[in-house]
C-alpha cells in the first residue's frame, strides 16, 4: 500500500483537494493520516474516487453514491439491482435523446416550405408522440415537450 498526500491524491484523479476535502466530510474518502499539514491517503483512494466519478457520470447524487456504493475502507459493496436500474434509465434516457437529434437535424436542413408540410417531419413528430422510437410514456415527457 502506497501512501498519497493530498496534492498526489489531486493530481493523479484530476479531483481538486477543495473536492477531496468535501468527499471526505461526507464519508465517501477517508484520508489515514498526516504528514505535517497535508492529509495523506492510501492508494485505494483512486479507486474508490473512479466509483465516485462514475457515479456521478451514471447520474447519481454524491449522497446516493454514499449509499449505492457503500465506500468504507477496503470494502466496497454495490448494490447490483440499483446498478441495472440506473443503466436501464441510461438507455432509455440514450433513446430519447437520439429520438431528439434526428429530429433536430431534419428540422435544421429540411428544405420544405414548412416543416408542418414536410411528410418526415410529420412522421418522426408522430413516432416522438406515439412513443415509436421509445418508452410511450418517455416519449409524452420528451425534452420538446410533445
Amino acid at each position: 500500500m502506497l501512501r498519497l498526500d493530498i496534492s498526489q491524491v489531486a493530481q493523479q484523479s484530476g479531483i481538486a483537494p477543495s473536492a477531496l476535502r468535501f468527499y471526505e466530510k461526507l464519508g465517501l474518502i477517508a484520508s489515514d493520516g498526516r504528514h505535517g499539514l497535508r492529509r495523506q491517503y492510501d492508494d485505494g483512494v483512486l479507486i474508490r474516487l473512479a466509483l465516485i466519478a462514475l457515479g456521478q457520470r451514471a447520474g447519481y447524487s454524491l449522497d446516493e453514491i454514499g449509499t449505492l456504493f457503500q465506500l468504507k475502507e477496503d470494502n466496497i459493496r454495490l448494490c447490483r439491482q440499483d446498478l441495472r436500474d440506473q443503466a436501464t434509465a441510461l438507455r432509455q434516457q440514450a433513446t430519447e435523446l437520439q429520438a431528439t437529434a434526428d429530429l433536430l437535424d431534419h428540422i435544421s436542413s429540411c428544405t420544405a416550405p414548412s416543416h408542418l408540410e414536410c411528410p418526415h417531419f410529420q412522421s418522426l413528430i408522430k413516432d416522438m408522440l406515439t412513443g415509436k422510437k421509445g418508452d410511450p410514456i418517455a416519449a409524452a415527457h420528451s425534452p420538446l415537450g410533445l
